[in-house]
C-alpha cells in the first residue's frame, strides 16, 4: 500500500465520519434554534434572547474544543446571563443590619416614596413657592432639626462621607483634629480614621492612649492651630476592662468645636421616645447636640431604619461650612435616597408608628410569641427543629447585644450543611442563611411571615 494510500481511511469510516459530522453539526444547529426559541418564550428578550444564545453556544464551543465534559446546561446558563445581578434575596441569618445585603429593609412609606420620585421629573432642586433654584437639602433638613433639635443638617450620600466632610469643614487646610487613641478605629472595607482625616485636609493629632484618655489629655493637646475635636463610637467593637474615656459634655466644655461621629443613627434616648430599649447602648444624636457638639454624623441605613446616606446636623454656621464646602458637591445625595430618606426620617416623628413601621426597629422590638410562631411553621414545612439561637444588630452597632429566640435548625441530609446552605443561595429568591455546628440556621427575627413561607417552599425545592 503507498503511503498516500496509509492515510486514507477504508471507504466504509469515511462515510461514517461525514456523517457524524453532519448530525454534529445538525445537533448543534437545532440547540441553538431551540435555545433561542425557549429564550424567546422569557418576557422582554427578543434579540437579546438571540444574542445570548451566540454567546452562550460560542462560550461551549471554545470549551469543548478545549476538552470539556460534553455535557452542560445551556439554557440555564443563558437564563442566568438574563438574569439581573442586583436581586432581592431572603436574609434568614438573623443579622438585622446586614452589610452585604444592603443594610436595613426600607420601610413601605419609604418604597413608595422611591417609587414615585423615580416615575418621572420631581422638585429636586426647585422651590415651587418662589419658581426659583432650591436646594435638595431643604427636603430633610427641617425633619432632622425636628427631630434632633440641631439649628441645621444636610444629607449626604453615606456616614463616611459626613465625617469625611465635617472634618474637611472644621478642621481642613493643615488645621489639627484631636482625637483619641482608643477612637482610631477601622471602620467598614478596610477605612480607617486617620486616612479619612488625612483626606480631609487635616493633621491628624493623637490623643491619650488606646484604652484610657482622660480630659487632661486633651486639654494639653489644644493649641493655636487646633480646628475641632473628633470623637469616634466605637462601633463595631468594644473596649472593656481597664479603661476611661472622656463624655462628649465633658469634651465641649473645652470650648473647642467637637464632631461627634456616632455611627448608627440613633435620634434620641429610647426612654424619651419609646423605641427599644435595646437601642439604650447607641448614643443619641439628640443628647449630643444638646451637650453641646457642634455637628454629629450618623449613617441613614443603620439604626435609623432608612437608605443609604450620611447625615451631618448641628450648629447653623458648622453646617454652613459643611455646605459650602468643595466635596460637598462630590458627596450629595441623590433623589431616590433623598425620597427615602425624607419618608424614613417623617415615620420617626410618631414613636409608635416607627416601631411599627421601620422593620429594623420591628425586628429589634420583636415578641418572642410572634417570633415563635413564625420559626414553628418554619419547622412544620421544613421537618426543620426549633432551638433556641442568637440574633445579632449587625452593621456596626451594639456589638455585644444578643437578641435571643427562636431558630429552625435544618439537617442536609445527604448533603453537608455547606452544600445545603449554597443550594438555598443559588435559588429562586435565594435564601441566605448561616451555618452553626453541622446545621443550617434559619432565623424568623429577619422574615417576614410572607418570607417565612417564601423560605420553607425554597428549602423544600432543594431537599
Amino acid at each position: 500500500m503507498s503511503a498516500a494510500g496509509s492515510q486514507s481511511p477504508p471507504h466504509g469510516r469515511a462515510e461514517a465520519d461525514v456523517g457524524e459530522r453532519e448530525r454534529s453539526q445538525s445537533a448543534r444547529g437545532g440547540a441553538q434554534r431551540s435555545l433561542a426559541q425557549e429564550l424567546r418564550a422569557l418576557p422582554a428578550v427578543d434579540r437579546l434572547a438571540v444574542a445570548i444564545a451566540r454567546e452562550v453556544l460560542a462560550e461551549r464551543r471554545a470549551e469543548l474544543l478545549a476538552g470539556a465534559p460534553s455535557e452542560a446546561e445551556l439554557l440555564e446558563r443563558a437564563r442566568a446571563r438574563l438574569r439581573p445581578s442586583l436581586r432581592r434575596v431572603l436574609n434568614a441569618t438573623g443579622v438585622i443590619v446586614h452589610t452585604n445585603l444592603g443594610r436595613a429593609p426600607l420601610p413601605a412609606a419609604a418604597r413608595a416614596a422611591v417609587a414615585q420620585a423615580a416615575a418621572g421629573y420631581c422638585n429636586l432642586e426647585l422651590d415651587l413657592e418662589r419658581g426659583e433654584r432650591g436646594s435638595r437639602h431643604a427636603h430633610v433638613t427641617r425633619l432632622i432639626c425636628d427631630l434632633t433639635g440641631a439649628q441645621d443638617a444636610i444629607a449626604v450620600n453615606n456616614g463616611a462621607a459626613a465625617v469625611l466632610l465635617a472634618a474637611a469643614a472644621l478642621a481642613g487646610g493643615g488645621r489639627e483634629l484631636l482625637v483619641s487613641r482608643g477612637q482610631l478605629v477601622e471602620i467598614g472595607g478596610g477605612f480607617r480614621i486617620p486616612e479619612v482625616v488625612a483626606q480631609a485636609g487635616a493633621t491628624l493629632v493623637e490623643v491619650g492612649t488606646t484604652n484610657r484618655t482622660r480630659l487632661e489629655d486633651y486639654r494639653r493637646a489644644l493649641g493655636p492651630r487646633t480646628g475641632a475635636l473628633l470623637r469616634v463610637h466605637q462601633s463595631n467593637f468594644r473596649t472593656v476592662g481597664f479603661v476611661e474615656e472622656v463624655g462628649i459634655d465633658e469634651l465641649c466644655s473645652l470650648g473647642v468645636p467637637v464632631i461627634d461621629d456616632l455611627g448608627s443613627g440613633v435620634l434620641d434616648e429610647p426612654a424619651e421616645r419609646d423605641l427599644p430599649e435595646t437601642l439604650g447602648g447607641e448614643p443619641a444624636a439628640k443628647r449630643s447636640l444638646a451637650a453641646g457638639a457642634t455637628l454629629v454624623c450618623f449613617s441613614g441605613d443603620k439604626l435609623l431604619g432608612g437608605p443609604q446616606a450620611g447625615v451631618l446636623a448641628g450648629r447653623r454656621e458648622a453646617i454652613a461650612a459643611a455646605r459650602a464646602h468643595p466635596l460637598a458637591r462630590a458627596m450629595r445625595i441623590d433623589k431616590l435616597s433623598l425620597a427615602a430618606l425624607e419618608a424614613t426620617l417623617a415615620l420617626h416623628r410618631d414613636p409608635e408608628l416607627a416601631r411599627r413601621e421601620i422593620p429594623a426597629l420591628a425586628m429589634l422590638a420583636a415578641e418572642g410569641r410572634s417570633l415563635r410562631e413564625r420559626a414553628e411553621l418554619l419547622a412544620r414545612e421544613t421537618g426543620g427543629e426549633v432551638i433556641e439561637g442568637v440574633s445579632r444588630v449587625g452593621g456596626g452597632a451594639l456589638p455585644l447585644l444578643e437578641l435571643r429566640g427562636p431558630v429552625v435548625a435544618l439537617d442536609g441530609g445527604e448533603r453537608s450543611a455547606d452544600e445545603l446552605a449554597r443550594a438555598l443561595r443559588l435559588g429562586e429568591p435565594p435564601v441566605i442563611a448561616r451555618v452553626h455546628e453541622g446545621r443550617v440556621l434559619l432565623d424568623p427575627r429577619t422574615l417576614t411571615d410572607a418570607e417565612a413561607r417564601e423560605v420553607a417552599a425554597a428549602v423544600r425545592a432543594v431537599r
